[in-house]
Formats: C-alpha cells, structure tokens, sequence
C-alpha cells in the first residue's frame, strides 16, 4: 500500500452554463510524493463520481502521487439517469478542463500536464474532447473503455480515435462486455500515436474477477492502479 494518504477530497461547484453547476471533487496527493501531472477523470453512465470505483480510483491514485479531479456530468448532478447528449457531455466536460488550467483547483496547473480520462462512458467523452482538437492534453487514461454497446460488436465506438495526437492508456479486462481486449487491439494497430494497454485477466467491465481467478479482488485494483501509475510516470511526468 501506498506510505502516505491524500487529503480529503474539496468540492467545488463550477457553473458549466447560466443555469446549470457540477459539482468537482479534487484529490489532492500529500506533499512530497506530487508528479508533474493533473488527472481528471469522468464517470460512466450509470453512476455518478461518489461510485464506489470512482472514489476508490481517485483516492488511491491521489496516494500514489497523482493529484485527481473527478466531476458530475449535468444529468447525474440532477438526478438524472439518462446521460445528456454527447455535445453536452462534451461542454461540461471541456469546462472542467478549462476550470483545472485556471487554476481554480490547484495554483501551479499552468506549469503541470494535464492528462484526461474515466471510466467508460466518461473515458469515450474525454476522447472525444481530444480528438476534437482540445490543445494541451498531455495523455488520456481510458477505464474500461466502451468500444461497443454489449452484444453489438458491429457499432464501434473507434471512428475518432486516430484524431487524437497524445498517448493513451488503455485498461481492459478480458471479460469486458463492451469490448475484449482483441477487438480494442485491433483498433489501436490503426492509431498514429503511442496507445498502451493493461488488460485486466478475467477482469469485466469494471474490473471484477469472479472467485474461481483465485485473486484478491483487492489485489487486482492495485495491479491496474499501480500500472496506471507507472505509465503515467514512465509516459507523461
């Protein structure tokens, strides 16, 4: 386990248009042990950024040394459980991005990399928001990324991918109904720029192993955490 423990997570309200907030919680890594990075990570569809997984990421990547940003899409800051449309999941994700280089959450942002990423659906946005030509996105970390719907390989979710010009991350386990680690290699034999990957053995969309694997589910967590926080360190620091 990690020697140190970050600070309790601040959140913050960040108004993303005139009637509409999120709310932003910062994972803040304790003094010492800080990389050069910024990691903002988005939720997926079904839970907001208090879920069990999203909680757990950030806390113990802020541990490792990663200062985290996690946020509430507007649906999910409403209450609501159908995700927004994708422009709007975009914007709000694209607010955060320019609220985290302001400074508004950590004073020396401007001197740091920005990395952006989550856990599935979050993770497709913040790909999205690269590939459309956000400037000044030193990585992206994808968290189960949703090639496909489940049961539909036919409706890839890839086409933007070779649009985006830093390096990715990609953790998959290999039961992942929205896409198994060969099909999202597939995809990334086709991409322009450097595209790791961590595939999570028997691991399913979020990374759960059934007891039969004979592991820890703890233990699987720290594997994927620990790589995330090599890659980051070995990649983008």
């Amino acid at each position: 386990m990690p020697p140190t423990d970050p600070e309790k997570p601040e959140p913050v309200r960040l108004d993303v248009s005139p009637s509409e907030h999120v709310t932003v919680l910062t994972y803040r890594t304790a003094p010492g042990t800080r990389a050069n990075i910024i990691l903002i990570l988005g939720h997926g569809a079904g839970a907001n950024q208090t879920s069990s997984f999203m909680v757990r990421f950030a806390t113990a990547l802020a541990a490792r040394g990663i200062d985290t940003v996690t946020f509430n899409f507007v649906y999910a800051q409403e209450g609501r459980r159908v995700p927004d449309r994708n422009d709007k999941l975009e914007s709000c994700y694209r607010a955060v991005i320019e609220a985290v280089r302001s400074g508004k959450f950590h004073s020396d942002a401007a001197r740091r990399k920005l990395v952006i990423g989550g856990k599935s659906m979050g993770g497709r946005i913040a790909s999205q928001v690269a590939a459309a030509g956000q400037d000044g996105i030193a990585g992206l970390v994808f968290l189960g990324y949703p090639l496909h719907p489940p049961g539909r390989p036919d409706k890839l979710r890839s086409k933007h991918l070779p649009r985006i010009r830093a390096p990715m991350l990609f953790v998959q386990g290999s039961r992942d109904a929205f896409g198994t680690p060969d099909e999202l290699r597939a995809v990334l034999e086709e991409l322009k720029v450097a595209a790791d990957f961590c595939a999570v053995e028997e691991g399913d969309h979020s990374f759960k192993v059934p007891k039969r694997a004979g592991r820890p589910q703890d233990r699987v967590y720290e594997f994927v955490l620990d790589e995330i926080v090599r890659w980051l360190r070995e990649k983008i620091d």
